[in-house]
């Protein structure tokens, strides 16, 4: 029998896997629900799939995304757990929400039940993201080998224990907005240096890019990669120095601790 994805929440995260799962499964095996019904619409109509209601989701689908931000998660539950009480079909839970355990997720469904927490980011809408992972004892061998298989159009999965995710929640979920945040600033300085925006924007945007994929393929340490581009007396060292000055690394650390801190605060 087929295996049903249902994405309760088709905001950008639940939009971007439900993206992701278009790439492996026909749209026939997706179901979509949101708050607002007519954004389930559009994206059940882009992907083939079709648009239902919390409830339908939750009594369809194999595979239950809970797309939802972690305050709304109580109420959620409250809507969605007589209808899982009511199901003999076996079903997972997905849950992408920031701060909030498996043991939580049980707790809210009312017993325990088969848990897979995700932590993924935005890239992911491009078949180019990171989802962190980490499954409860119930999840079967089978059902996170598929589980697995069907959402790899998603980009790169990376087991973790669930005591990191909020660590590394800050890293690649966060990122993203980091991310782009130095490459508008990388883009701002060409532009003051004279290059059109759109230029300046493009040569940001790729440098990042070619240096991820050369990072990840040459296995190298970033500090070598850096000192490799750093010439005696040239420009790229008088650059570095400027952003040690403005505290540059030290930043973005704190900007990653000051995620984290935040993610535990949401999960009390």
């Amino acid at each position: 029998m087929d295996k049903i994805f249902g994405f309760i929440g088709a905001g950008n995260m639940g939009g971007a896997l439900a993206r992701a799962a278009a790439r492996k499964l026909p749209g026939s095996n997706i179901v979509i629900s949101n708050r607002t019904p007519e954004k389930a619409a559009a994206l059940a109509e882009e992907l083939g799939a079709r648009a239902v209601s919390n409830a339908e989701a939750a009594v369809s689908a194999r595979y239950i995304f809970l797309g939802v931000k972690p305050q709304m998660m109580a109420a959620l539950f409250d809507e969605i757990r007589p209808v899982l009480d009511e199901r003999e079909e076996p079903f997972v839970l997905v849950s992408m929400a920031a701060g909030i355990s498996e043991a939580r997720i049980c707790e809210l469904a009312g017993r325990d039940v088969p848990v897979i927490r995700i932590m993924p980011n935005t890239p992911c809408s491009v078949g180019q993201g990171v989802v962190l992972y980490h499954m409860n004892s119930l999840v079967g061998e089978e059902d996170a080998r598929y589980f697995l298989y069907s959402m790899s159009g998603a980009g790169l999965f990376v087991e973790l224990a669930e005591k990191l995710f909020d660590a590394g929640g800050a890293v690649s979920g966060c990122g993203p907005a980091f991310v782009a945040m130095f490459i508008e600033a990388l883009a701002d300085g060409g532009v003051d240096c004279g290059l059109p925006r759109k230029t300046a924007t493009e040569l940001a945007a790729q440098t990042l890019i070619g240096t991820s994929k050369l990072l990840m393929e040459s296995g190298k340490h970033p500090g070598l990669l850096k000192d490799e581009v750093c010439s005696p007396g040239g420009s790229t060292i008088e650059g570095v120095l400027a952003l040690e000055d403005a505290g540059f690394r030290s930043a973005v650390a704190g900007a990653v601790i000051a995620a984290c801190s935040k993610t535990k605060e949401l999960g009390k």
